[in-house]
């Protein structure tokens, strides 16, 4: 069963549904505590990708002093030292890992799997987080449920997760899911408890690798970074205001904007996104090619504000793993999108790096 499936059903009904067939099942059904007792110190994210965890953590924690709990910790929950939490809880798997984790204050040895209930008062926590760890949980909607319990009225529960996993024990929904629709897939783990406010999402996609990546030479963008995220109902007292993450999105430019955008680009030759200096493009010889010039210019900038967010517009669009540069025609004076797999393509066919 996998999640186009499973939005068809009406919203009341969707944990009844899922619980009924097998979309927590997994390839690897043996003893969690066997699988997690291997130590794992390692990154599961890029640098990149963790400094932006880090970022959001500090922007939507805003309680001076917090509770924190860490739902299926590790030996890093990547708490930017600006938060001075009164105490961490780290709740996991991995005795090792979890001892050596510098944030914690303690830790809990818990299989959520295997009894969803958390060993915890009512309204103990300001801010519970889980990072790179839902894809795990084969009973997500009691686990919800029990974060909200734990939490404080107007607390923050964080869901944050990427695009990597380990595919033997990811459930099987979560596996045959696209990446949008795992966000959608959380969003409803929120809604069905019916215990939080409605769950907003962010994105990060397209930063660039970090230089000395394994996969740095692949052209592959920086791991992405989804969120979930929603504060438990019943809000009581006088809390900080959790501010807004701020969207990428722009608002579409007027035909005379446009026009002007044209001329000051045909004048410069810079990126009307980020402001570099477009490099000249040889047309490739191809029976498909419709241009009559033989060159373009295209902006090379892997940190441009236009790839970057083209990534999640492309994916959004069922076109995953797919982006744009910004190309302009010096023939017409049109700015189009020039679509690209990685972040390697097209720079083969660069005539002169620098004017």
């Amino acid at each position: 069963m996998n999640r186009n499936e499973a939005k068809q059903v009406v919203h009341g009904g969707l944990e009844d549904f899922l619980n009924g067939g097998d979309a927590f099942s997994r390839q690897d059904e043996s003893d969690d505590t066997r699988f997690y007792a291997l130590d794992r110190f390692v990154d599961h994210l890029d640098t990149v990708a963790l400094a932006t965890v880090e970022k959001l953590i500090d922007t939507l924690v805003v309680d001076k002093r917090p509770s924190i709990l860490d739902l299926m910790a590790g030996w890093d929950s990547h708490i930017p030292g600006t938060i001075e939490a009164d105490e961490v809880v780290g709740l996991g798997l991995n005795e090792n890992e979890l001892s050596k984790n510098k944030d914690l204050t303690e830790f809990v040895f818990h299989d959520l799997n295997r009894e969803p209930t958390l060993p915890f008062e009512d309204n103990r926590f300001d801010v519970v987080l889980n990072t790179v760890s839902v894809d795990y949980m084969t009973r997500p909607f009691a686990v919800f449920r029990e974060v909200a319990r734990v939490l404080k009225p107007g607390g923050l529960f964080l869901v944050v997760f990427s695009n990597r996993m380990f595919p033997e024990k990811a459930v099987k929904i979560w596996r045959e899911s696209s990446e949008p629709e795992r966000v959608m897939l959380v969003e409803d783990f929120f809604k069905a408890s019916d215990l939080f406010e409605n769950p907003k999402t962010f994105t990060s996609k397209g930063k660039p690798r970090p230089k000395d990546d394994l996969y740095a030479d692949r052209g592959i963008p920086s791991d992405p970074i989804y969120a979930v995220y929603a504060e438990k109902k019943g809000e009581e007292g006088v809390r900080a205001t959790r501010p807004t993450l701020a969207g990428e999105e722009k608002r579409p430019l007027n035909a005379e904007e446009m026009k002007a955008q044209r001329e000051e680009v045909k004048r410069t030759l810079c990126c009307p996104h980020c402001g570099q200096k477009m490099k000249k493009w040889i047309i490739p010889d191809s029976p498909f090619n419709t241009w009559q010039n033989e060159y373009m210019y295209i902006c090379f900038n892997d940190e441009c504000p236009y790839l970057v967010r083209g990534w999640d517009v492309m994916s959004r669009q069922g076109n995953a793993s797919m982006s744009y540069r910004q190309m302009f025609n010096p023939e017409n004076g049109s700015l189009t999108p020039m679509p690209v797999p990685n972040l390697k393509a097209l720079k083969d066919g660069i005539l002169e790096e620098d004017e």
